[in-house]
């Protein structure tokens, strides 16, 4: 099931990344009023978790640097409701599939298959410890095929990064110190350079790398010493793990078909960029 689990993620990810990548989900969120991508991005993700505090969607989104979510919550649901930010993303999300995909693939058996045997896995999970899987889970799943099966994927995109969290966490990783170690691990160099990280302070990044340094994790020049990696491949191996209860619900001919079914439809995403 951890491998099962490995390539859900594979597969489903290209759906999931429509939402951040292609256009429509942003011009949908701009029509509400939302003045820029982050007002949108906040507002849209965090909405199923009600209106929290910003202290909450930092603690759920883990990632994020101090502060940054307190620059959008709760301002971007003053005069938005967070239902409304919900659906726009969610409408955005499914457009962008049905472009991609084009009329015959969207339309295809395969795909309501794919759709019905996803929900299928990710409203089976249990929810205790999921904060934002469990947001999703109380949101109603779409009728519509196509959008049916972008909840579906981001419910389990979600569920697993909980389970990425509770990894990291039990690492004594931070959310800045996870983006190092990805970008490490994906050969950027120098790491700070990193695309989710670059904008932060200097002093704050800094900080952080000289952190890693004194646990043994990255060198002098900020690549990974042996125990960085072991790190990182225990963080990653362990998010797979915990990302499996969902495909338990299925059996292990429906998983293959599932796979089946996702290939050319994440083939087809993938060779785009998923925009």
């Amino acid at each position: 099931m951890v491998h099962i689990a490995r390539r859900m993620f594979e597969l489903l990810e290209p759906i999931c990344l429509v939402t951040f990548f292609a256009d429509e989900c942003n011009a949908e969120l701009a029509a509400l009023g939302h003045r820029t991508y982050w007002d949108g991005y906040f507002a849209s993700r965090a909405a199923p978790l009600g209106r929290v505090p910003a202290e909450v969607v930092h603690a759920a989104f883990y990632n994020f640097a101090e502060g940054e979510a307190a620059r959008h919550i709760p301002s971007a649901w003053e005069t938005i409701p967070p239902e409304a930010s919900f659906a726009a993303r969610e409408r955005g999300s499914a457009a962008s599939l049905r472009r991609i995909l084009g009329d015959e693939l969207a339309a295809s058996p395969g795909l309501v298959r794919a759709a019905d045997l996803t929900t299928k896995a990710a409203t089976s999970a249990p929810t205790a410890g999921r904060v934002m899987y469990a947001g999703l889970r109380t949101c109603p799943v779409p009728g519509d095929p196509v959008a049916r099966l972008w909840h579906s994927a981001n419910m389990l995109r979600e569920h697993r990064g909980d389970g990425h969290v509770a990894a990291l966490v039990g690492a004594r990783i931070g959310g800045t110190e996870a983006h190092v170690l990805s970008a490490v691990d994906m050969g950027i160099h120098p790491p700070e350079t990193f695309g989710r990280i670059h904008h932060l302070p200097k002093a704050r990044l800094a900080a952080v790398m000289d952190g890693l340094r004194e646990r043994g994790l990255i060198d002098a020049d900020g690549r990974f010493t042996d125990a960085g990696r072991e790190t990182k491949h225990r963080i990653e191996a362990l998010t797979d793990e915990l990302a499996a209860p969902p495909y338990e619900a299925l059996s292990p001919a429906e998983l293959d078909e599932l796979i089946a079914e996702l290939e050319p439809i994440s083939a087809r995403l993938a060779a785009t960029g998923s925009q």
